[in-house]
């Protein structure tokens, strides 16, 4: 999820202790310190975890990108991987032209096929922004891995401004997974580091002069904030490594979200932002608000009509994506029979 959404989760978990709505009509501003450790887990990883990783294959496609060869690196690096069965870590590089000037390409991983699709896509500008045209021609490449292969994450993956995305292929038993940002969602997104961070910040606001209840709080807050993102996290399909340091690879999520989705983005925002506004109510000294009627209109009603057209949504891809491996199973058996009757 976007940094917002958690920051506001962070904030709702905050309101939820009367003791901190009260204190925060008193300009107390212990509500942002469960906002704060909603967006710490990312923090941590966008800032530090991500120049921590070292690769073993870097893919740099050049500033005249050949789809074959970046095929035949890709596929070099997952079949290493499967033969040997040690994980091989890859990123690849975007390619820069100008100042303000990309030549985007695309990976695909297809589960379905077993095979990785490599396309040569338009010159963007930094805002992502394709210019009409500049695609090249016979700028896409299929080729086969020869193995099973099982995408844990997006299918394709788009490669145009600053850095690029990386990948780890690990063996799984016959499969050979895809694993993306794998330094993303680990040790950053545990149990521990939530109960680490409510820890330090108790420890900082103790240290800065702050009195032995409002440290407390602002320990409490802080790790439950943290730990409200990890879990909101746990939903998409990367997942985390809930229980670093005594495991040392994600746990897989349940898929049910990306992190850019539009709609599992804007309830969490709305859904945060109605509790918070309910919490202040129920917490004051005249509560206004009627709960049933409020609950049902502000949470309830855009959680079944939005929630239900993404639900839609998704099952629709899922169906497109079913009958195209069916039309390719169909199109491998009738190619089949014409060879034997040929």
């Amino acid at each position: 999820m976007k940094g917002i959404s958690h920051f506001i989760t962070g904030v709702a978990i905050a309101t939820f202790f009367p003791q901190v709505v009260q204190a925060a009509a008193q300009g107390s501003l212990l509500t942002v310190l469960g906002g704060v450790g909603g967006i710490l887990p990312d923090t941590l990883d966008f800032k530090f975890a991500r120049y921590w990783e070292r690769f073993d294959v870097e893919l740099d496609p050049g500033p005249e990108p050949d789809p074959e060869r970046i095929a035949d690196v890709l596929v070099a690096a997952m079949r290493q991987a499967y033969e040997t069965g040690r994980d091989v870590s890859l990123v690849a590089h975007t390619i820069r032209m100008g100042p303000d000037l990309w030549r985007e390409y695309s990976l695909r991983f297809v589960s379905d096929t077993d095979e990785v699709i490599v396309k040569i896509g338009p010159l963007v500008n930094t805002g992502q922004v394709p210019y009409a045209g500049t695609e090249p021609t016979a700028a896409e490449t299929r080729r086969k891995v020869g193995v099973p292969v099982r995408n844990t994450y997006s299918e394709t993956y788009h490669v145009n401004i600053f850095s690029g995305p990386t990948f780890r292929f690990a063996r799984s038993g016959d499969e050979l997974q895809v694993h993306f940002l794998d330094w993303h969602h680990r040790w950053s997104h545990s149990v521990f580091l939530a109960l680490l961070a409510g820890g330090v910040a108790w420890g900082l606001l103790a240290l800065f002069g702050a009195d032995g209840g409002t440290a407390r709080w602002g320990g409490l807050l802080t790790g439950l904030g943290f730990l409200g993102h990890v879990l909101e996290d746990q939903l998409g399909h990367m997942g985390s490594n809930l229980f670093w340091p005594l495991t040392r690879r994600r746990i897989p999520g349940p898929g049910f979200i990306h992190a850019s989705d539009a709609i599992p983005n804007f309830l969490t925002v709305w859904t945060a932002i109605a509790l918070i506004l309910f919490n202040l109510d129920r917490f004051s000294a005249r509560p206004l608000l009627p709960v049933r009627p409020y609950l049902f209109f502000a949470l309830g009603l855009p959680w079944l009509v939005l929630g239900g057209i993404y639900l839609r949504d998704k099952v629709k891809t899922r169906l497109v994506r079913v009958s195209r491996v069916l039309a390719r199973q169909l199109d491998a058996l009738a190619e089949a029979e014409n060879i034997e009757a040929g």
